[in-house]
């Protein structure tokens, strides 16, 4: 690493992925920003109009001030490359500094360095960011051979950004809702944008990731040995107030720290006075991750402070051996899984229960059948891949600790899938679930449920033996969607078998209920003194529970304003429509569509109330003087229809007025 001798956690450096919050913190002296603009020829590039930024020298504590922040290195199994995640969280005044420094950054940009941080400008950080952190000096170096130094004049493995892999986001950059929150003003601004003054002190974060479809974000010169031979690991954790640190490297048995050392210009601090010393936790699937936490004292600048800490893979003078606790399972007992895939068999929480070991441990099973294999994730979930077609296989287990130490007992287990099942939707209300025993237990309680999120069926529960057995489960209470199965199966000698199945089952929706309600003199509604609007009134229910909503159409016109009060509903009806066409019939026409939109309809024939009835030949000169052509309203049949149509069963009913 060229420049400073001192190397910062990369994942502080990481973090410099603020870059862009930067503009420069009070007292910290750093050489001017360098912003390259692209010439005519090369045209304007990103939102922000800068092509690219030169932040070569700088580091993020240089730049942008946090209170407090979280940075995630992994080495990767190659040895050669490294994955960096950090998140800083910035308060009160900080924060307000931040947004100033950020619009500062776009001076000469469009909506650049006005005192105002605009979503125009978040979207220039996430844009030409990774240009900037790729130039920075991860201030993270690696060493083979016996402990290094900064001051021992050796030649650093310098870890370096790499720009392809890396990508920033931000949370109330741009703080929502702010009571000066305005359009952005400035010429060129996109439609959408907002902006805030930089003032605001509105808590933000920040953070650094690798980007989608990348596997990296930084890389260094393999290590010839690949972690076996002795190694330190040299950071500059100056200016890195309140951080937490947390490095993860490959499996590799054996690894371990060895030593370490915080030195101020060289000269050592005390352990568990002036720092705070490195905490090695052993993964159960072989990996070493180290804490720190880092608290530099701000009055200490320009005091350069370094952080080394030694690995080495060699056995330590003393290690304890792994021991089986009461709560391993019973020797020969039956652990059940699916075969052919990858299957998580066992939780974490519930394996980390079988053993101890005050450096950690894992499982490690050799099986009597080939295609069979296990092993544990960093939390500590037991996964078994079998073959496909495979039913079931005996294996030994132990269990090691991270020097390799062993158990002196070992356990015999038979891990194996206690049934097959089919499932299918025949009637539309209920799953039948066919289990078919496998043998591997001579007799087993299986339960099921339909199971959907947040949600799920009553459950069921049979006896199964030797001969197929059909369950069939509810689904009563689903909302129509996706369906799966969840359950579990029980036997003598069986651990409890917990499984989710998915089948690509469907519950598909069954239409809304609507009705009319007829008042008591037989009519469908009921008009109000002018003759000139009626009301409507019914109940609508969806069989599946979801939210209904209702349309209804007279005379080329539609309504929606319909009052729902359970399940019932009421709407006032204006013929306004109607008597400007010179309509006189009154055939509505009332659509409920649930959530799945699926519809039912109601039409209805209203009658009018003024219309004469001409069903009665001898009907006097009075009666007749209602169809004259002086009439409010025209006339229309005595005879209403109300019709209800239920898109699943096509019926059809009629009632006269």
């Amino acid at each position: 690493m060229a420049g400073r001798q001192y190397y910062a956690s990369a994942t502080a450096v990481s973090m410099l992925m603020m870059m862009v919050l930067m503009s420069f913190s009070s007292g910290v002296t750093t050489q001017e920003l360098v912003i390259t603009e692209p010439t005519e020829a090369q045209g304007r590039q990103g939102s922000s109009g800068l092509s690219d930024i030169d932040c070569t020298g700088y580091t993020f504590e240089d730049l942008f001030d946090y209170n407090f922040a979280l940075f995630n290195i992994n080495i990767g199994a190659d040895w050669a490359t490294a994955e960096m995640g950090a998140v800083a969280y910035v308060n009160g005044s900080n924060s307000a500094t931040v947004r100033e420094n950020l619009d500062g950054l776009f001076d000469g940009a469009p909506g650049g360095d006005n005192d105002w941080i605009s979503t125009d400008e978040r979207e220039a950080v996430r844009e030409i960011g990774p240009m900037c952190i790729e130039d920075m000096e991860t201030r993270l170096g690696i060493r083979e051979g016996v402990p290094h130094r900064t001051n021992s004049g050796v030649a650093w493995n310098d870890l370096e950004f790499v720009e392809e892999g890396i990508a920033l986001d931000e949370v109330d950059l741009v703080a929502p809702n702010h009571p000066e929150e305005r359009s952005c003003t400035n010429f060129g601004a996109s439609a959408d944008c907002k902006e805030i003054p930089v003032s605001a002190t509105d808590d933000l974060q920040i953070s650094l990731f690798v980007k989608a479809g990348e596997n990296h974000n930084m890389r260094f010169d393999q290590l010839p040995n690949q972690g076996v031979s002795n190694f330190t690991l040299a950071l500059n954790v100056t200016n890195m107030t309140n951080a937490d640190l947390v490095m993860t490297f490959p499996a590799l048995q054996g690894l371990r720290i060895a030593g370490y050392a915080m030195e101020d210009d060289g000269v050592a601090l005390v352990s568990g006075q002036d720092y705070t010393a490195p905490q090695e936790e052993f993964l159960p699937d072989g990996k070493l991750r180290i804490h720190q936490h880092v608290d530099y004292d701000k009055a200490n600048w320009p005091v350069g402070r370094n952080l080394f800490i030694d690995f080495t893979t060699t056995v330590p003078e003393s290690n304890d051996i792994p021991q089986w606790t009461n709560s391993k399972p019973n020797n020969n007992s039956i652990i059940p899984l699916m075969t052919g895939t990858d299957y998580l068999t066992v939780p974490g929480d519930e394996l980390s229960a079988w053993a101890t070991d005050s450096n950690g441990w894992n499982l490690n099973c050799e099986f009597a059948n080939s295609g069979w294999s296990a092993n544990q994730d960093e939390v500590g979930n037991l996964f078994v891949t079998s073959p496909s077609g495979a039913t079931s296989s005996t294996a030994t287990c132990s269990v090691i600790d991270p020097f390799g130490a062993v158990a002196e007992q070992t356990l015999d287990f038979t891990f194996g899938q206690p049934f097959t099942a089919s499932a299918a939707i025949n009637d539309g209300e209920n799953i039948d679930l066919t289990v078919t025993p496998t043998g591997l237990v001579p007799e087993m309680t299986v339960s099921a449920h339909a199971h959907q999120s947040g949600s799920m069926g009553a459950s069921r529960s049979s006896m199964a033996s030797n001969q197929p057995i059909t369950i069939a489960l509810p689904m009563d209470g689903l909302k129509p969607g996706d369906v799966m199965i969840m359950g579990s199966a029980t036997a003598n000698n069986m651990m409890a078998f917990s499984y989710m199945l998915d089948y690509g089952l469907e519950k598909q929706s069954l239409p809304p209920v609507i009705s009319l309600k007829v008042s008591f003199d037989g009519n469908n509604a009921t008009w109000d003194a002018t003759g000139l609007q009626f009301t409507l009134k019914g109940t609508v229910s969806d069989p599946d529970g979801e939210a209904v909503s209702l349309a209804l159409q007279l005379c080329g016109s539609s309504a929606t304003d319909f009052t729902t009060v359970g399940i019932n509903w009421e709407i006032d009806v204006s013929i306004a429509t109607c008597v400007l066409q010179e309509i006189s019939t009154y055939d509505l026409v009332i659509t409920a569509t649930d959530e799945s939109g699926v519809e039912s309809v109601l039409e209805v024939n209203v009658a009018d109330p003024d219309a004469q009835d001409t069903s009665n030949s001898g009907s006097n000169s009075d009666d007749d003087s209602a169809s004259d052509d002086t009439s409010a309203l025209p006339s229309v049949s005595l005879l209403a229809t109300l019709t209800v149509t239920l898109l699943s069963a096509a019926l059809i009913r009629r009632e006269d007025d």
